[in-house]
């Protein structure tokens, strides 16, 4: 019976100390519903809605029906037009599309031709969950019917694939697993280090000195953006060695896109670090950022592949553009001018959450 009684007394204890933290009972609601609705929703294998772009060079009546039979199909959407094949890869270079339709001039005598494909897809082959679904539209109906000796005909598109012709996994990996270790790294030192120093009493002697708030939370990250550059080139290096992974664009592009993205998971670490109370809540709440950003980023799936309510989850994430920018350097030679469009997000996150860090940063301890 004192056995009971004793270990009654400490469960009930324990409960009210989870009642007490709000995180934690929070934590055990919220990570099975988090990851029920990420896995149930926005994972799918079976990727539809590319982003497609068209060049149609042949014009006719026969060449809009080949791109609205592609479209039915729902394996792609048509959202750039080009004037040429040139512009169709520099499409594909920029990560505007993921599939190009080419169309020749000769398209019209290519259809009398049963020996030959009439048109070309050019195709981000990086991915190989993209090549395999963009061959799919290699088997839409030709309208040509059987050949003479009773053959059925070729298919309609030939398939070119760029940047990964040999179909490895890992070329598509690695570049995306540099943001995928930065994520957990940068984020996780950053909240539990100011988090242990407030533990230890050490940042309020800090605030007490000549140091201004400012001045602080800049000089503790600034070591981690060194550690992050350091990663950066360790990955690199093992995965030029270990899998041979190319290095398309320039290694200068490939450090200012990474900086750019640690300074982004660095301002994620110190907001962080201003919600935790203790070193454990915020191994928790980067957990719990760090889930999202390893399902919804494109890192494991295709992002055109995902529903749009997950896809706009995904464009507020970090990873999801630091993973875009390092296949377009490492895997298409894409510039860092060519990849805008994926780097303003990235400093308007660390505009939003470092704001949001100070300000929470300066109310705990004044």
């Amino acid at each position: 019976m004192r056995f009971a009684s004793r270990a009654a007394a400490i469960a009930r204890k324990e409960v009210r100390q989870l009642r007490r933290d709000r995180l934690t009972f929070g934590m055990i609601v919220g990570v099975p519903v988090m990851q029920l609705i990420l896995f149930g929703y926005a994972i799918n294998q079976d990727v539809r809605h590319l982003r497609a772009g068209v060049a149609d060079l042949a014009g006719s009546q026969q060449a809009r029906l080949l791109v609205a039979d592609a479209q039915a199909t729902q394996v792609i959407d048509v959202v750039e037009r080009a004037r040429d094949a040139e512009e169709l890869e520099a499409l594909l270079r920029r990560g505007r599309i993921a599939v190009g339709i080419l169309i020749p001039h000769d398209f019209e005598r290519r259809l009398d031709q049963p020996a030959r494909p009439a048109a070309q897809l050019l195709v981000d082959g990086s991915d190989p969950i993209v090549l395999a679904a963009a061959r799919g539209l290699q088997s839409l109906p030709t309208g040509r019917g059987s050949s003479a000796d009773g053959r059925a005909p070729p298919p309609r598109f030939e398939v070119r694939a760029y940047y990964n012709p040999e179909r490895r996994s890992a070329v598509q990996i690695v570049p995306a697993l540099i943001g995928v270790i930065l994520t957990m790294t940068m984020v996780l030192f950053t909240a539990v280090a100011v988090v242990r120093e407030r533990e230890r009493g050490n940042l309020e002697l800090l605030i007490t000195t000549p140091v201004t708030r400012s001045e602080l939370m800049v000089g503790k990250l600034l070591p981690y953006m060194v550690i992050g550059l350091v990663q950066v080139s360790l990955v690199l290096l093992l995965g030029s060695l270990l899998f041979r992974v190319p290095i398309r664009g320039t290694l200068p592009d490939v450090y200012a896109a990474a900086l750019v993205f640690v300074v982004a998971s660095l301002s994620l670490g110190l907001l962080i670090s201003t919600l935790a109370d203790t070193q454990f809540q915020a191994f928790q709440l980067t957990f719990f950022s760090f889930l999202p950003q390893i399902l919804l980023s494109g890192f494991m799936f295709p992002f055109d592949g995902m529903p749009r309510p997950a896809q706009w989850i995904g464009e507020v994430l970090p990873l999801t553009h630091f993973i875009r920018m390092m296949r377009g350097i490492l895997l298409r030679g894409a510039d860092l001018g060519e990849l805008t469009p994926e780097i303003w997000p990235l400093l308007l996150f660390f505009a939003v959450t470092v704001s949001l860090a100070v300000s929470r940063f300066q109310k705990r301890l004044g």
